[in-house]
């Protein structure tokens, strides 16, 4: 999981504008987006984690650290301004304290224990300025210098404030105010000599001075590529060269320094395939022996430094003993490897200091050109693994797992030899092997007690201090308190007297001039004019004008006129997701029953499929229908039993047409009582009444309905008295409802065969809902009756629409007359 840290400059020389017309904080903003764009192509990228830190002063610099979400980084990146000084040694202390805070809380530097590269938290962090000069409060710097002092806990433990798999990449921006005629050089992007360049090359990154957008977005492509897994080290030649080649060219013949001597490069540490975590067996050596009677640790540098002999080796590798092996980042020393085109000899690695005895130390592995010649490998072997190695062998081979006494000394020899931190992996790799009594249980690691204990104390208030610190991210600047003025006149002021006009106009002989606004036609301003705040508003406008300057009110306006409101900075003209999310809800749409419109871009005819109507028969038929049951009259069930349900379905009643629900009238004096009985049928057609009142008549009769007299207890009458929205609700529900169970039996019929279409028509005139609605589901029926191929109904349909068009058409010619 590796971690993606954005230092952002924010110092005030940010503020300054490109060719391009934008300021080079938001050319800093847009690279952030367009690097995790690019990122986001890369399937590993799921897995990553994104931090911000700004120029601003610890906590406030951090806007993004370990618990932050994509959207609050992403927020806060919005919301960015240079308004600070260059303080850019403090921020890069901060961010680095930031990313080591965890690592003694899970142990992951394993510090007096060797250094496991497979036990890693890659971390890259990119930091965008502007190469100007180091301003700070103490005034302006030549150097870049991190501060000392850090709150972080067991930062004595290691010289440097990073660690080996965290890498400082850089880019400056040097892209001019005026627009160069000069055409861009080709090729790789050059390094920056801003101070900063110089702590890129000691964490193994790199800087880049962009003078175009062009080179920004070729920067941003190869710091993707840099995104690794791996742990950087010092490789440093130790004893003579190693003989020329033949075919060697003279140049390699040289004496003195050379590139591939000393490389200061990445080794990668791929994950495993199945865990995608990292798996290893053996440690890098420490540049000590562990003494168990020292009280202290001595510190180390960030990045081992590894000797390696040209002596020729051959390789050892035994079955059934575990090794690692990691491939080297391309760099001079791999290719002088690969030159000398021996993928059969190695050369051995050591680290200074780590033996009890030798300065030089026991080789821990050894470096190897690959059989293809395409790379060059590290690997990681047990501790003086040329005694190790054959011993193993001839445990395995001769002895078979059954040990005698001088293979035993030799082991316990070779022990001795060996740093005690080493008897954990050494005891893992036995066990693989099929030996696991060969080390006793009672070994010691090699720290003493006070160590053990100082680094379990360090956990503990790495831990206090890590919650601290995210307790406090997010946290505002507070604002600087205001300068009180005290007021030390006594009387009261001139103007507060009555007769101050009568006394003005007697001093100037002239009527006094009021500049307020006498116009009415012009809209008061009473944040810019005080002359236009009325006096009995001057105390409440006063608050208001107090919020709006401390900042302390919600509220979004400042002192800034109509216009202004609509003035948006570049940087936030895609923001619309907050400005959707702050608009008012809009109004509910007048007719329901029609499709809604999505809010889309680019095709502003697109409608909502979920509001259309299906074409398959069953798909409106929601829950358990009650058809087989009968309704049963409230008047026969008894006091005390529960209420049966009155069938929800009267069109299968075939023989009597379907009353619709009783809607409440208008007033209640016209009102009429659930037992009063329905006159008769009108000529008249439903959809014209709807259309000029807006709600169903409940003294109406549908078309082909037997008598006109017929008493209708309903027992899901809705209350007389409702708000227009819940009658409205109400009547679209019922009339959904009506018309499901209509298109249910419609469809049943429509599959019978034959040519009877009499019961089909008479369900159709029961249709409830406006105009339209009817017209949808009359074209529904024709597509279902297409489906089974019935062309006789299906012009008996169209003709059945066109009557209903003429009759719409008819009503509203007599209306509009």
């Amino acid at each position: 999981m590796p971690v993606l840290l954005f230092l952002i400059d924010t110092s005030a020389s940010m503020n300054q504008r490109t060719h391009l017309g934008t300021t080079y904080l938001d050319i800093a903003k847009g690279a952030v987006e367009t690097f995790m764009k690019l990122r986001g192509r890369d399937p590993a990228s799921r897995g990553d984690r994104y931090m911000l830190v700004n120029f601003e002063d610890v906590p406030f610099g951090i806007k993004a650290g370990w618990k932050e979400s994509h959207a609050t980084f992403m927020t806060e990146l919005r919301n960015l301004q240079a308004t600070g000084l260059t303080t850019i040694g403090q921020s890069l202390r901060t961010a680095f304290d930031l990313l080591n805070l965890n690592r003694l809380v899970t142990g992951i530097d394993n510090y007096g224990q060797g250094r496991n590269p497979f036990f890693l938290e890659p971390a890259i962090i990119i930091a965008i300025c502007d190469g100007n000069k180091l301003t700070s409060s103490g005034g302006v710097q030549d150097e870049l210098h991190l501060p000392l002092t850090t709150p972080l806990p067991g930062s004595e433990l290691t010289k440097e404030p990073f660690r080996w798999d965290q890498r400082l990449f850089s880019l400056v921006l040097r892209i001019p105010g005026n627009a160069s005629v000069e055409p861009e050089p080709l090729g790789g992007v050059p390094p920056d000599d801003s101070p900063i360049t110089p702590m890129c090359e000691v964490t193994g990154g790199r800087s880049y001075s962009v003078f175009s957008q062009r080179m920004l977005n070729q920067c941003l492509e190869s710091l993707v590529q840099k995104i690794q897994s791996g742990v950087v080290i010092n490789f440093e030649k130790t004893g003579p060269d190693p003989p020329p080649l033949e075919d060697a060219p003279p140049e390699a013949l040289k004496s003195g320094p050379q590139p591939w001597h000393c490389c200061h490069k990445l080794i990668y540490v791929r994950p495993n395939p199945k865990t995608g975590v990292p798996i290893g067996h053996w440690p890098v050596p420490e540049a000590f022996w562990p003494d168990q009677n020292s009280p202290t640790l001595p510190p180390r540098s960030a990045h081992p430094h590894v000797r390696f002999s040209c002596l020729d080796a051959e390789p050892m590798v035994i079955d059934k003993v575990p090794f690692d092996k990691y491939e080297l980042e391309p760099s001079p020393l791999t290719q002088y490897i690969l030159e000398r085109k021996s993928p059969h000899t190695c050369w051995q690695v050591f680290v200074c200091n780590s033996a009890k005895y030798s300065d030089l130390g026991q080789p821990f592995g050894y470096l190897k050109a690959s059989t293809a010649l395409n790379c060059v490998n590290l690997f990681v072997m047990p501790y003086n693994y040329p005694v190790l190695l054959p011993l193993l062998d001839d445990l395995i081979k001769v002895h078979k797992f059954k040990p005698t006494i001088k293979w035993r000394q030799s082991f316990e020899n070779y022990l001795k030899t060996m740093p005690p931190y080493y008897i954990g992996s050494l005891r893992k790799a036995l066990r693989i092997m099929g030996a696991p009594n060969l080390l006793a249980d009672n070994m010691e690691y090699g720290l003493s007690y006070s160590v053990v204990s100082y680094l379990k104390k360090l956990s503990q208030q790495s831990k206090i201090e890590y919650d601290r610190l995210i307790a406090t991210i997010g946290k505002k600047l507070p604002p600087e308190a205001g300068m009180k003025v005290r007021w030390r006149g006594g009387g009261l002021s001139l103007a507060q007297r009555r007769d101050f006009i009568q006394q003005l106009q007697s001093l100037t002989g002239t009527h006094p001039f009021f500049p307020w606004n006498t116009n009415e036609s012009l809209k008061p301003q009473s944040f810019r004019n005080p002359y236009d705040i009325p006096r009995s508003h001057l105390l409440d406008q006063l608050s208001r004008m107090r919020r709006n300057l401390l900042n302390t009110s919600v509220c979004s306006l400042r002192g800034q006129d109509s216009d202004q409101l609509h003035s948006v900075p570049i940087a936030q003209m895609g923001n619309y997701q907050d400005f959707l999310k702050a608009a008012p809800q809009p109004l509910r749409d007048a007719d329901p029953e029609q499709p809604k419109r999505l809010h889309t871009f680019g095709n502003p005819f697109k409608l909502d499929k979920k509001g259309m109507m299906i074409d398959e028969a069953d798909e409106f038929v929601t829950g358990p229908q009650n058809k087989g049951k009968r309704p049963v009259d409230s008047s026969n069930m008894t006091g005390g039993g529960p209420k049966r349900r009155r069938c929800m379905s009267p069109l299968l009643r075939l023989g009597r047409a379907y009353t619709p629900p009783v809607t409440p009238p208008a007033s209640p004096r016209s009102a009429p009582g659930p037992g009063s009985a329905r006159g008769r049928g009108r000529g008249r057609d439903r959809e014209g009444d709807e259309e000029e009142n807006g709600e169903l008549q409940a003294d109406e009769l549908l078309p082909g309905s037997e008598g006109g007299a017929e008493l209708l207890l309903l027992e899901d009458q809705p209350p007389r008295y409702l708000s227009p929205t819940a009658l409205k609700k109400h009547i679209h529900t019922e009339t959904t409802k009506v018309n499901n169970e209509l298109r249910t039996l419609i469809t049943k019929e429509i599959r019978k065969p034959g040519r009877h279409y009499e019961k089909i028509f008479l369900l159709l005139k029961q249709i409830q809902g406006t105009l339209d609605t009817r017209l949808i589901f009359l074209q529904n029926i024709i597509k279902e009756a297409a489906r089974f191929k019935k062309r006789v109904l299906i012009e008996q349909l169209e003709n059945f629409l066109e009557e209903i068009h003429n009759r719409s058409l008819n009503l509203n010619h007599v209306d509009t007359l």
